[in-house]
């Protein structure tokens, strides 16, 4: 299995979160994992919308407050972006965009650069959503792999959830 690598983004005085990751499918496969609700539902949460350029994406997680993305780029087997447009539940998202750039590797397999411009580590909510991304980049790749992900509600994503809630209640009490 692959490891993730993650860093701020060098020369952003922003830090915005960035990660790597090889995954062993074709970037055409990632792609559609990327643009077809059922991909995305396979490996992030539940989607309705069309994740063609121009598109529009609403992702829900388990509750009624959409995410509510823009498709800015779509381009086969290459690049990703989506600008969000409202999420009301984390308005420090809102104008930040999430970039996914594939680079085929020699052999097969491709190389993702993930990016989300704007998620920085000055925002309250910087370490719960790296927490998210250090999960849910993985599980697209276990996804396209595989075809099996972590998406929101498996068993690897509500034992996360429980270890992160368990670590803020041990930082709470031991304050």
């Amino acid at each position: 299995m692959t490891n993730i690598a993650t860093a701020p983004t060098e020369g952003s005085a922003a830090q915005d979160y960035e990660a790597r990751v090889a995954i062993g499918a074709a970037p055409e496969a990632v792609f559609a994992a990327l643009t077809a609700p059922n991909g995305l539902a396979g490996w992030w949460t539940t989607v309705i919308g069309d994740g063609a350029a121009g598109g529009e994406l609403r992702f829900t997680f388990g509750d009624d407050v959409p995410l509510v993305l823009r498709v800015d780029i779509a381009q086969p087997g290459s690049l990703v972006q989506w600008t969000c447009v409202e999420y009301s539940r984390l308005p420090d998202w809102n104008g930040t965009t999430i970039m996914f750039e594939l680079t085929p590797r020699p052999g097969g397999g491709c190389d993702l650069l993930f990016r989300h411009r704007g998620l920085t580590p000055q925002l309250e909510c910087f370490q719960d959503c790296k927490n998210g991304w250090d999960h849910f980049i993985p599980s697209l790749r276990d996804f396209v792999e595989t075809g099996e992900g972590r998406p929101r509600g498996s068993d690897a994503d509500v034992d996360r959830r429980e270890t992160r809630n368990r670590q803020r209640r041990e930082t709470t009490s031991s304050r």
